[in-house]
């Protein structure tokens, strides 16, 4: 009985052992690493191995302890691949708080799914990834994938750090390469961070970081991508789905891809071409041509992902989108270019980033980059860019999506950088002119024109709005005004001069609020600053107004009959490096006033220490769009 009991215990000893990882545990955690944290990376390991041109493999091993619910996007856990890139192995394994094993996770039990959206017809782009949910927090996955590719021309980029509100205990980036490649590297924010480069010779490099502190997602903090530290890496001879390339400059990239990547693609029928100088008919300026054209893109297709071998990256040949009537970024411009070159209009395909953060194509490191392309048309000494997956948008507009940013211009010749169209604070206007009356007992009814350019012309994707979504809009923008009632809402869109104008009528019970013989009125109904700005104590990071913006509103107020004024706003003006702000309120006679307001928002990068000038300004702002009439009854 004796042995047999110690045989027992020392079996539960050992099984014990081997599912216990006790350096998972979460109580082995710094606190300092706790601090803000969502997540801890515990260990974020990734080995490149670059063998020739067309030969890359990329190991990751990644440990995160996920701390609550907010720390599952630190993961990591997902790959994408298609034809020329094939997952060599894939698997996680998840601990609980305590280091001990909960479940290991095969390739066969993570998600496999396409890699595109329902707008995309077919692809070959595929993307599999670990789908947990867990049973309790904190717990810790082990993901380990190794990934090999043939397509050298993306070589991960690295970053220490990712994710705000998430620290990092260790981070390691090691890479080996070929040494006739022409391997190359751009480094970013790392002292920063403390990132040590431990190893750069003519085969290898290597980077480590430790005890990364989390950092708080603070209001109008930076775009972590070019906040936090990261390092990109290229090749001079790289190779995209089988096409093999060689760049030293921008020059030499542009002439690669029109050569190999563009090459017969634009293509059209004899009938499509006949059709399209018809259209185009005795007009002989560019310009017009052009926007011939894109009214003809824009009524004519519909924007897919289309992405099949090459075609992440090669557009598909325009005489397809001109008979199938849809295709992606890529094949949109491709063929809008093509048309164009019927009526002897020269313009050019056009990488970039389209986000609504502004990010650049790193023009001092040559490489392939950008998510997006677009079509660019010379016109004198600069460029109109044309959006051609839109079926809306008016000829040249941008802002919002591919506004004030470095973007690559692909010409036969070579490649060029130029950055894009810059609206500037006054250009993303927005104006009022209205009125409203007040009656006896505090109901409201008015009118109002809102006409908004720029940035804030984008308001025009309220026209394909249904009518509940455009009464939960104005109910939103117009969160001041309880009990409100839409009366009525018109829009005139402008595409020529790029105006969108809003005409409504609308009306309110218990604006006015009565309290004996006294009546407050808000005279600022139409255009109060609404968003909160939060006190942040020792702020660390410097804030960013991305799109600076100007409002301008003059509004007739009529006064209810009964009610004499017994005060008034005085008038108000307020001017600092952030914007100018002022209001004034006109006594037109007995029983009229005038508000007049304006509020100017200057874009801009600021340091932390000047975020607190920043949130008095707005709070002195929507303090003031709060002042009320005060009337007395007669």
């Amino acid at each position: 009985m004796k042995s047999c009991f110690s045989a027992f215990f020392f079996l539960l000893i050992t099984t014990s052992i081997y599912s216990q990882k006790f350096e998972y545990a979460a109580l082995l955690i710094p606190d300092s690493l706790k601090q803000n944290a969502n997540a801890v990376v515990r260990l974020d390991q990734t080995d490149i191995t670059i063998a020739s041109q067309r030969d890359m493999t990329v190991a990751t091993k990644r440990i995160v302890t996920v701390l609550n619910e907010k720390g599952m996007r630190a993961i990591g856990a997902i790959e994408s691949y298609d034809k020329k890139t094939s997952i060599r192995s894939i698997e996680a394994t998840v601990y609980d708080g305590f280091g001990n094993e909960i479940k290991k996770i095969r390739r066969k039990d993570f998600r496999d799914e396409s890699a595109t959206d329902d707008s995309t017809l077919f692809s070959d782009d595929r993307v599999i990834y670990l789908h947990y949910t867990p049973i309790s927090y904190p717990f810790t996955v082990v993901y380990e994938c190794e990934v090999s590719t043939s397509n050298t021309a993306f070589i991960p980029q690295w970053f220490a750090l990712e994710l705000y509100s998430v620290s990092v205990e260790k981070a390691m980036l090691n890479v080996s390469f070929a040494e006739n490649l022409g391997f190359k590297k751009k480094e970013s924010n790392l002292a920063r961070f403390a990132v040590q480069k431990t190893v750069d010779t003519a085969k290898q490099l290597s980077y480590t970081a430790a005890n990364i502190m989390a950092q708080k997602d603070e209001y109008g903090s930076p775009d972590p991508y070019n906040y936090f530290p990261k390092v990109m890496m290229a090749l001079e001879h790289f190779n995209l789905e089988g096409v093999d390339g060689n760049a030293k400059d921008w020059k030499e990239f542009g002439r690669w891809y029109f050569d190999q990547i563009l090459v017969g693609t634009s293509e059209l029928s004899d009938e499509t071409k006949t059709k399209i100088l018809a259209l185009v008919g005795n007009e002989t300026d560019p310009i017009q041509k052009a926007k011939i054209i894109y009214n003809y893109v824009q009524q004519k297709s519909r924007y897919v992902g289309i992405q099949v071998g090459i075609g992440g990256w090669k557009p598909m040949p325009a005489k397809d989108v001109d008979r199938l009537g849809y295709g992606d970024c890529k094949a949109l411009t491709n063929y809008t270019k093509a048309l164009l070159g019927v009526v002897g209009v020269a313009s050019y395909n056009t990488l970039l980033y389209g986000d609504s953060y502004k990010r650049d194509i790193e023009s001092d490191f040559v490489s392939t980059q950008g998510n997006h392309m677009m079509l660019s048309l010379p016109d004198g000494d600069h460029y109109i860019f044309l959006e051609c997956t839109s079926q809306d948008d008016p000829f040249g507009y941008q802002a919002n999506f591919t506004d004030d940013r470095n973007v690559l211009i692909i010409k036969p010749e070579g490649g060029v950088i130029v950055r894009t169209k810059n609206y500037q604070n006054n250009d993303n206007a927005q104006q009022g002119k209205g009125n409203f009356t007040i009656a006896e007992n505090g109901d409201f009814s008015g009118t109002i024109a809102i006409i908004s350019e720029g940035a804030q012309y984008s308001k025009f994707k309220l026209e394909s709005k249904l009518p509940n979504e455009k009464e939960a809009y104005y109910k939103k923008y117009w969160y001041n005004i309880s009990n409100l009632k839409l009366e009525k809402v018109s829009f005139s869109n402008d595409k020529e001069k790029v105006k969108f104008t809003e005409n409504m009528s609308l009306s309110a019970t218990g604006y006015g609020a009565v309290s004996g013989n006294r009546m407050m009125v808000v005279a600022n109904a139409f255009n109060q600053y609404a968003v909160d700005i939060k006190r942040i104590r020792n702020r660390k990071t410097p804030f960013e107004i991305g799109r600076g913006s100007y409002d301008s509103d003059e509004i007739t107020i009529a006064l209810p009959a009964g009610f004499a004024l017994e005060s008034i706003p005085k008038d108000f003006a307020l001017s600092n490096k952030f914007g100018e702000y002022k209001t004034e309120l006109v006594k037109k006679d007995e029983s009229n006033l005038v508000y007049k307001r304006s509020l100017l928002i200057k874009k801009g990068i600021y340091t932390s220490d000047q975020y607190e000038e920043y949130r008095l300004f707005l709070e002195q702002v929507s303090r003031n769009d709060n002042a009320k009439i005060i009337l007395i009854k007669t």
